[in-house]
């Protein structure tokens, strides 16, 4: 009997020193105070335009493909010789005003396509709050333009409330409210919006390399460090792309997520 017990208890050890060892080989991120900002009647242009920067540079991850004029069109500098977006964004479309095009291109990219690029944006509206969305307009029409973004824009159900303007998350756990907390890899996917750049299952694009077989080449904490940190390690052949994965996937996960999704792509053989 005491050989029974000792066998339970040498089990029941084992177990926990196992998921003691994963929790432990997951890499912490330092979360960050969050930056908010109180979007009710009374918000100014200017505070508008100072949150949605720090979305535009940050959470919402426009700097992957804008600003380099390769992937997307340059949006804070000159296009062609019309100049930054702001001043722009008006003469798109006939019929529609800036912010009616903005809010178009984030909600329906594939509406209007730039010529000479390609239908690769992701739905925002789908991965930003509505305020989040609106700060982002109001800071792309100060971009050379007017802005013409109020309170009265954002939906009544949040104008009121105190919304973050950053990721406050990370593999310590402070980002469950991203992909609605789920731990399914493929709503992380796609609330991340990894398929813009690359490649998986058949779906996406092949600006970065392809994930469909990442498992061959990557083990879980390979993929793990390189979501925390997109420059720990470059892709041969993809060099000249060096800085170009947003810094804040990683921090916008938990640790369930974060895990969850390096398992999946691990599994990709």
């Amino acid at each position: 009997m005491w050989a029974t017990n000792l066998k339970i208890v040498g089990i029941v050890l084992g177990t926990l020193a196992v998921y003691t060892l994963i929790a432990n080989k997951i890499p912490q991120v330092q979360s960050e105070v969050p930056q908010t900002l109180t979007l009710g009647a009374n918000v100014t242009p200017e505070q508008l335009v100072a949150a949605g920067e720090k979305v535009f540079n940050g959470i919402g991850g426009c700097t992957t493909c804008h600003g380099l004029g390769t992937r997307a069109p340059n949006l804070l500098t000159d296009e062609k010789g019309t100049g930054p977006i702001g001043a722009r964004c008006g003469k798109r479309e006939a019929g529609k005003n800036c912010k009616q095009y903005l809010y178009e291109s984030l909600d329906q990219p594939t509406a209007y396509i730039v010529a000479g690029y390609q239908p690769i944006m992701p739905v925002m509206t789908k991965q930003l709050s509505p305020p989040q969305i609106w700060a982002v307009i109001a800071f792309l029409e100060s971009q050379g333009g007017t802005i013409d973004v109020t309170a009265s824009d954002i939906p009544a159900t949040s104008s009121t409330s105190t919304t973050s303007t950053t990721s406050t998350g990370s593999g310590g756990g402070g980002g469950a409210a991203f992909a609605g907390g789920s731990t399914d890899p493929k709503a992380i996917i796609q609330a991340a919006g990894c398929l813009v750049c690359h490649k998986l299952d058949g779906q996406g694009q092949t600006i970065a390399p392809d994930l469909t077989h990442v498992g061959s080449r990557r083990d879980a904490e390979s993929i793990r460090k390189k979501i925390l940190d997109p420059m720990s390690s470059i892709a041969k052949g993809y060099e000249k792309l060096a800085g170009i994965m947003p810094k804040t996937f990683g921090t916008m996960m938990n640790a369930s997520q974060l895990e969850a999704l390096a398992q999946f792509l691990a599994a990709h053989k």
